[in-house]
């Protein structure tokens, strides 16, 4: 991911936490959800503070559909989330969900990407 300012990396979160709060939400559209949070996880996991938020929503999600290992895998990631930035272990590009390793470094499917970009290319829009 390109490099953000702090101040960059808010805006851009700021955008795709709006994505997921205007998805859909009933049947097929809860992956959309998903991928609109795995995203604003990416941006934002390099924050303390959008790092805690991003998983609080996923936490939130996962009751709402009774996904209970997403549950679980949520409350264990904001246990070690302050650990992992005290450390400064936090793998790059971690989508944040239950059905990765905790640690895993990795590329961000592609739809999570291309949700990162556009909130990134609008940002970085002159007005």
């Amino acid at each position: 991911m390109d490099m953000l300012t702090p101040d960059e990396r808010r805006v851009v979160y700021a955008r795709l936490v709006r994505g997921f709060a205007d998805a859909p939400v009933a049947g097929a559209h809860r992956e959309l959800q998903w991928t609109w949070l795995m995203a604003a996880h990416v941006v934002g996991q390099h924050d303390p503070a959008l790092h805690f938020d991003s998983h609080r929503r996923m936490l939130t999600l996962a009751r709402q559909t009774r996904d209970w290992g997403e549950v679980m895998g949520q409350l264990l990631r904001i246990a070690l989330l302050p650990l992992g930035h005290l450390l400064r272990r936090i793998p790059t590009g971690n989508i944040g969900r239950a059905t990765v390793p905790v640690t895993q470094v990795m590329r961000p499917p592609e739809t999570v990407q291309v949700l990162i970009d556009w909130a990134t290319l609008a940002t970085r829009l002159p007005r």
